[in-house]
């Protein structure tokens, strides 16, 4: 049983991983490797002066993984359920966990699936999108949404902030108290 999976390993769902792992939450990641980051070429992304979509994933992605977040290859056929929480279905295994954060970027499928609610989206490319509260849950219990999926602009940094955010309050939930991560040079 994970803490969080976090369906998607774009800039959304690599920054929500990132904030679950290192606040100690089992993290797992379902990654499709569909990410439409995976295209571009990002020079307006702070701190950052120029790097290629494909760096910027894998970067964040390494950032999780150091503080122990798993990832899996594979695409999410549904989420469902459980006595204790929820799974998630992939086409020839399953995993379970306490919250899910679905971070698929401009792909609606699995939220259809789910049945969760939808509505036109407004961003150039993206036809619909999760609603979601101005915390990130959907309609389902336990199950966020976070990026350009819930609604954000397509930008990296704009979807790369949501999942931190939404993370931070799946963390908050999970641990019964706003949790904050702040570093500090030593």
């Amino acid at each position: 049983m994970y803490d969080v999976i976090i369906i998607g390993g774009g800039p959304a769902g690599a920054s929500a991983a990132l904030f679950c792992a290192k606040a100690g939450k089992n993290t797992l990641v379902v990654d499709a490797d569909q990410s439409i980051t995976k295209r571009a070429w990002i020079e307006n992304h702070y701190g950052v002066m120029a790097v290629t979509g494909p760096e910027l994933v894998e970067t964040g992605k390494k950032q999780a993984a150091q503080f122990g977040a798993k990832f899996v290859t594979g695409k999410a056929q549904n989420v469902v359920v459980t006595d204790d929480g929820l799974r998630v279905l992939l086409e020839s295994e399953s995993f379970e966990a306490k919250q899910v954060i679905l971070t698929t970027g401009v792909a609606s499928d699995l939220a259809e699936t789910m049945g969760l609610p939808t509505k036109p989206a407004t961003e150039p490319r993206m036809k619909t999108r999760i609603v979601v509260d101005e915390q990130g849950h959907t309609a389902q219990k336990g199950v966020w949404a976070a990026g350009t999926i819930a609604g954000c602009s397509v930008h990296t940094i704009i979807t790369a902030g949501d999942g931190a955010r939404v993370a931070i309050n799946v963390i908050s939930e999970l641990n019964g108290e706003r949790y904050v991560d702040h570093d500090v040079l030593k």
